[in-house]
């Protein structure tokens, strides 16, 4: 039998997960697993002793996907990962086209097949000591990018999606306009910005903002909102290019490679957890991460 662990967040998804513990189990070994199931702990290494596994599934939301990443990418680890939705937003395994319904997530990953995934690699520049940080789905920074960060677990427990949006309109008096020297593939040039979203997945909260993104390109889409002289202006220009219309307040690029430079101190977030503050780097890397996709005839 092939050797499994599966890495699950007790409080993700109001404990949905741990409900249908046993069932997820059923169905691993039904498809030949000897499957092991481990409580992620976010102060320790989960992989320790399970370094030869053949799949590691992980069932929780973003910031549980973001943390189990991290510690296989820093301690030099190359494990296949299968993705069971167990969040709130759960964008990345979206995008990866994984159900919605966790128990139908853990059929595809049992008799899915692994695929070179892109991964999101956050470089602080000028601090040579301190560690990358992986991404999978976003990074971001400017208004409500860091709305993930500050809402609490019970708030989410509560209210879901929801939850967000009530932290959102708390952080409007914090707004406040980025100055910013951008160098992708092909350009270089100053953007006075109010948010930037720098996407290897396709949405944000579930919100179709990326839409030409392809998690196996090798490349970022990217959208940078511009400051406009009212908070107003600012949220029309986003609410047009959510309907499809041109803007050029929203500037859209796409490259392999990013420097963002600022002289303000900010905020920055990765998949909903903390990110470097400026200047930093960040690097594309093509097929990084090999992530069990759901059978042809469920994309």
């Amino acid at each position: 039998m092939k050797k499994a662990i599966l890495l699950y967040n007790k409080q993700a998804g109001r404990g949905n997960v741990e409900r249908n513990l046993d069932k997820i189990m059923a169905i691993f070994h039904e498809a030949d697993y000897d499957i092991t199931p481990v409580v992620i702990d976010f102060c320790d290494n989960p992989y320790e002793g399970y370094e030869d596994v053949d799949l590691v599934v992980i069932a929780g939301g973003d910031g549980t996907l973001n943390y189990a990443v991290n510690t296989m990418m820093r301690n030099d680890l190359s494990l296949t990962l299968g993705v069971i939705p167990g969040g709130t937003a759960n964008d990345f395994a979206g995008a990866l086209g994984m159900s919605n319904n966790i128990l139908e997530a853990a059929r595809q990953i049992a008799y899915g097949e692994p695929e070179a995934i892109d991964c999101g690699k956050v470089e602080s520049i000028g601090a040579p000591d301190t560690k990358p940080i992986y991404f999978v789905n976003i990074f971001s920074f400017g208004m409500f990018t860091t709305t993930s960060q500050h809402t609490r677990v019970e708030l989410k427990q509560i209210m879901g999606r929801a939850a967000y949006m009530i932290e959102a309109l708390k952080e409007l008096k914090k707004l406040h306009g980025i100055p910013l020297t951008i160098t992708s593939d092909n350009e270089a040039f100053y953007y006075p910005t109010l948010m930037g979203l720098v996407f290897n997945g396709e949405t944000a909260g579930r919100m179709p903002l990326a839409r030409n993104s392809n998690l196996q390109d090798g490349a970022f889409d990217c959208l940078f909102l511009r400051k406009r002289e009212t908070m107003f202006q600012s949220a029309v220009d986003m609410l047009l290019y959510l309907l499809g219309v041109k803007t050029e307040a929203v500037k859209y690029l796409r490259t392999s490679e990013l420097t963002l430079v600022s002289p303000v101190d900010t905020d920055t977030d990765v998949d909903g957890q903390r990110g470097e503050q400026f200047p930093i780097k960040l690097s594309c890397l093509r097929g990084a991460l090999t992530v069990v996709c759901p059978p042809p005839r469920d994309t």
